[in-house]
């Protein structure tokens, strides 16, 4: 049974920096792409970050290109989200995601996704 598990998200002020976590189990893990995504109250889902699986290529969304960085420990079956100089605006549930193909296709909805952790940032 496939699991991500999501951990790190709370309550930060403007500026702040969160890290949020996502842990794997019931796949092989290098064999996938990851992704977060992120959900405000009453917005669609939109995407943030993604990592190939081999950790060699990520992708941002531009809402957090040069403020978040997306990392990956296959050794660990973790992906990470370092969040630095957060926004009101980046309040959301973050999801982590995988997909077995890195690229625009993991866009179109993951193959497997955790619950979520809520990240709020105070203004």
């Amino acid at each position: 049974q496939v699991q991500l598990v999501e951990s790190g998200g709370g309550f930060v002020q403007t500026g702040g920096s969160l890290r949020l976590s996502c842990a794997a189990s019931g796949v092989t893990f290098g064999n996938y792409a990851m992704g977060w995504f992120r959900q405000a109250p009453g917005q669609e889902s939109e995407f943030v970050a993604a990592i190939s699986s081999s950790g060699d290529s990520t992708y941002y969304a531009d809402s957090v290109k040069g403020r978040f960085t997306i990392s990956r420990g296959n050794a660990r079956n973790t992906v990470l989200l370092q969040m630095n100089s957060l926004k009101p605006e980046d309040t959301a549930v973050y999801t982590c995601g995988a997909h077995p193909t890195f690229g625009s296709s993991m866009l179109l909805g993951m193959d497997f996704w955790g619950k979520g952790t809520l990240v709020t940032v105070s203004s």
